[in-house]
């Protein structure tokens, strides 16, 4: 009988920068590690607090907590001391956070050496194909890194989805009991939930205002769900102190901040979804329902850039939804009131369409698996 080979062992590391969106990516990868590859993982991150926020079994206060088979460690600052026998068979930084000095150090000791991954932020430009898994030798220490790029196409890395993403989603989205008794779970009311639904996560600079005034004065009703902490002070404004409130056409109803599993349902049972950065606007593409996507401003307009290489690819759009989008993230002159009436009457094609973008996108392999092929291919060599 041959011995059992050992368990393949991954760290990753996450510095939180966009609040949510860079341990909502790394959070979503390590348990489909676990669940899907076997691989017995470990997270480095430095801001348990905003971890709590989209998982609510958290301890803010604790160093090492194992949750879902992932073990989760506080990342307090770059001086921590590592020793040989905590590098893993796979090492991640995520986003070029810079893995601690002395983890290097002890990667550099071992034999045979790790696969030390850099995973990057999502793009769709042209130029992330051809960066897509370069190597980039350490400048000191015999260490290579592989940059891995998420992305849009078969020359990229993939999108972060489960095996059974899209089984859960249909099965949710084909129970219109289910939707509802979930909606009704965060006190959507039956009348709400008749009208046009709308989740709402943004930038604080998104205007939230306009897109407001364009529903109260909408021929159709909108229900806007707003988790908490999102667009504050145009909710606040709107809504008083009162937890949902009616101008018009239009109803906002503030709901609570939801764990992730939750949040992919909010995605999957409304209309329309108002997503932002990365993490959120992978989902809503894997909710196959018609999106307007807030991107993560950078200087120099970069982010416009970036929009609209996304919306040149994508094929879930119509030319309405091209402005709608550019509208939202300021990239040309806001005239939302004009703009939703247009948008409103293509969503039924933009739903069918995003059914179509979203088995386009699986058939190029999910991100954790083509990490995990990757790792295995550079290991042997």
């Amino acid at each position: 009988m041959s011995p059992k080979k050992p368990q393949t062992s991954l760290t990753l590391f996450c510095k939180v920068i966009d609040n949510f969106g860079d341990i909502g990516i790394c959070w979503r990868l390590a348990r489909q590690l676990v669940r899907e590859h076997k691989l017995a993982v470990t997270l480095w991150v430095d801001d348990l607090a905003s971890f709590q926020r989209i998982c609510p079994t958290i301890f803010v206060d604790v160093e090492t907590q194992q949750i879902d088979q992932v073990t989760i460690c506080h990342w307090r600052n770059q001086s921590r001391e590592f020793t040989k026998d905590e590098v893993t068979d796979i090492v991640i930084e995520f986003f070029g956070c810079d893995l601690p000095p002395s983890y290097l150090a002890a990667m550099a000791s071992c034999a045979p050496r790790p696969v030390w991954l850099n995973l990057e932020g999502l793009s769709a430009e042209e130029w992330v194909e051809g960066c897509h898994t370069l190597p980039s030798p350490h400048p000191s220490l015999p260490l290579t890194k592989y940059f891995f790029f998420p992305g849009f196409t078969n020359k990229t890395g993939g999108l972060l989805m489960e095996s059974d993403l899209d089984q859960q989603r249909q099965t949710f989205q084909q129970n219109p009991a289910a939707m509802s008794s979930f909606l009704a779970q965060l006190g959507v009311t039956p009348t709400e939930i008749a009208a046009t639904k709308v989740s709402l996560f943004c930038y604080p600079h998104a205007p939230v205002q306009e897109l407001f005034s364009a529903w109260e004065h909408s021929a159709e009703n909108v229900t806007c769900l707003v988790p908490e902490g999102v667009a504050v002070d145009p909710v606040q404004n709107f809504l008083g102190g009162a937890t949902s409130a009616t101008r018009g056409a239009l109803t906002v109803r503030k709901i609570p901040f939801l764990a992730q599993p939750d949040y992919d349902k909010l995605l999957w049972a409304c209309d329309l979804n108002f997503v932002r950065g990365e993490d959120s606007f992978v989902r809503a593409q894997c909710a196959a329902r018609p999106f307007i996507w807030h991107i993560y401003p950078q200087e120099q307009h970069l982010h416009h850039i970036k929009l609209e290489a996304f919306l040149h690819c994508l094929t879930a759009k119509t030319d309405h939804l091209v402005t709608f989008s550019l509208m939202w993230n300021a990239a040309t002159e806001i005239d939302l009131k004009a703009i939703w009436p247009l948008f409103k009457t293509d969503m039924p094609t933009i739903a069918k369409l995003s059914t179509d973008w979203q088995q386009q996108l699986a058939k190029h392999g999910d991100l954790a698996s083509n990490i995990v092929k990757f790792a295995e291919k550079i290991g042997q060599g």
